[in-house]
């Protein structure tokens, strides 16, 4: 029977694919990319760490930035997860040019950096209102919980059986 085979992990291609080509241009991650890079992150509050030129230089906070966006919007909460996602996904590789930040620099941004970040989202928001992606209507729940749940057992006192 004949299958769906893919291309031979050893065979040298003629022209071999960039990064760029690789990722289509309606990605999510080119406008991450194009929205970080329009921001002023000095303003917003990013400290650049200032170094005397010993040990390893820090990765711009433009970098982080855009990582935690795109872990952000799919759902890539841990920092572990982020980290791994750096070697394996394609978008990532594209969006952060191959760099490898490891869990505790992305751990330690997010820390260092709670109200720039929020200063960030509320970038985002008032650009999805300057495109009309959103109203801006504000819209409340009073958080009530009620329990959803009425059997003999919950209703009768704990004593009787």
């Amino acid at each position: 029977m004949n299958h769906i085979t893919g291309i031979d992990r050893h065979q040298a291609v003629l022209f071999p694919s960039t990064p760029d080509e690789m990722v289509p241009q309606d990605s999510e991650v080119r406008f991450i990319d194009d929205f970080v890079d329009s921001l002023d992150l000095d303003k917003l509050g990013f400290a650049q760490i200032r170094t005397k030129g010993e040990g390893r230089p820090p990765y711009h906070p433009a970098t982080l930035l855009k990582l935690y966006i795109y872990g952000y919007l799919n759902r890539y909460r841990s920092s572990r997860i982020l980290e791994k996602e750096c070697g394996r996904n394609l978008e990532l590789i594209w969006l952060l040019q191959g760099l490898q930040p490891d869990h505790n620099t992305i751990s330690n941004f997010r820390r260092d950096h709670p109200k720039a970040i929020r200063r960030v989202f509320r970038q985002t928001v008032a650009m999805a209102k300057d495109f009309e992606l959103i109203g801006g209507l504000l819209i409340a729940g009073d958080s009530t919980k009620l329990r959803a749940q009425n059997s003999k057992k919950n209703n009768s006192p704990r004593w009787i059986h």
